[in-house]
């Protein structure tokens, strides 16, 4: 997540890589100057924010090889970051994605996120907003270091009349400008969450489509599915297998069950109505979703996405889950012709990742079906 720092990352790793004792405030100012001349007035401050973000995390970097060699290291804290450095070895040997340095130094948050992204959609339309950087191109959220700063953008767009969701973020990828640290926010993750975020951030570094949000993330989601697969089973942790196919159903179905009511809200917003009408009518399908999704938690037995129920439901929230899951059958058939073989599946997605837009969309939208 957080892909959009790649527009000003090398602006940012020209200064930062540098261990001299200028202060990190100094740096900050500099990178806020850089980023005045590559955009407009408007969104320097954003810019500014979000340099000075990257630029604390790199400063307070610890390495994980020191903490682990802290004899007075709490026993939960070291098992996970034994756990990551695990997760890094087996994405670089069994999964063939580069780590880098990344993951390989620790950062304490004094916050319960990294970031916080912002997500939005016209009120009548299930199509999400796009932010376009000069590197990373367009995609659909916002990111902020500063909660605060968060609600306020959150605000701007609801008083624009616009569904907003707001959520907060455990970890991004910089697509490998920086070497990436964990953080505290990513180490309250169960065991199995933990590994499948390692594998998820460093399949951006793999692949990575500028301005395409639903290839990338529908990418990462699935090469974390996969790699999680074959982390269990070269561990040979009995009875996993199941346990990670019941999940894979259950997620499946959670996503069907929320790209139904977009694609109903899609067409209710192509007819032509009052817009008094047709607010009803999105309410209407929106209570639908809900009952639907209590029948869904009886059926599987399962609360995970209860908080996802649990404020109002809007365009900008469905818009999530389109661009995380839409595609992940589409690589699922890919892996599948690919027999498995990993090498060929990334050089069938880079071949893909080459085309236009549209015709790398219709080519997985129909490998989708």
């Amino acid at each position: 997540m957080g892909r959009y720092f790649r527009d000003q990352a090398q602006a940012i790793r020209a200064i930062v890589t540098s261990q001299s004792s200028v202060s990190t405030a100094i740096r900050c100012l500099g990178l806020c100057a850089i980023a005045a001349l590559l955009v407009s007035c408007e969104t320097v401050s954003y810019y500014g924010q979000a340099a000075k973000g990257q630029v604390s995390l790199l400063w307070a970097r610890q390495s994980i090889d020191a903490l682990l060699a802290d004899a007075a290291l709490d026993s939960e804290t070291r098992q996970k970051l034994e756990l990551v450095l695990l997760a890094r070895d087996f994405a670089e040997q069994h999964l063939q994605l580069d780590a880098g340095d990344s993951y390989l130094s620790y950062v304490e948050l004094d916050r319960p996120y990294v970031l916080w992204n912002v997500f939005a959609a016209p009120e009548f339309s299930t199509q999400a907003v796009n932010w376009c950087y000069p590197i990373a191109g367009c995609v659909s959220y916002r990111g902020y270091f500063s909660e605060s700063a968060s609600i306020d953008f959150a605000q701007n767009l609801m008083q624009q009349s616009y569904d907003v969701y707001r959520g907060g973020v455990d970890a991004y990828s910089t697509l490998g400008w920086f070497n990436d640290p964990l953080n505290s926010a990513i180490l309250r993750r169960s065991e199995q969450r933990l590994v499948a975020l390692i594998f998820h951030e460093l399949a951006h570094q793999k692949v990575y489509v500028a301005g395409d949000t639903r290839f990338n993330e529908s990418f990462a989601t699935f090469v974390e599915q996969e790699g999680l697969r074959r982390w269990y089973a070269a561990n040979s942790q009995e009875g996993i297998d199941q346990a990670l196919a019941t999940q894979a159903k259950i997620e499946a179905a959670f996503v069907a069950l929320v790209l139904k009511y977009r694609d109903q809200l899609t067409t209710l917003y192509g007819r032509a109505m009052s817009d008094e009408q047709m607010r009803a009518e999105k309410e209407a399908v929106q209570s639908a979703m809900r009952e639907e999704y209590a029948q869904f938690r009886q059926e599987w037995d399962y609360t995970g996405y209860d908080r996802w129920f649990e404020g109002p439901l809007n365009n900008a929230q469905l818009a999530t889950v389109a661009s995380y899951n839409e595609l992940v059958p589409a690589f699922v058939q890919l892996l599948a012709q690919a027999q498995g073989d990993l090498p060929r599946f990334y050089k069938a997605v880079q071949e893909i990742a080459a085309l236009p837009y549209e015709a790398r969309d219709a080519l997985l939208r129909e490998s989708s079906l």
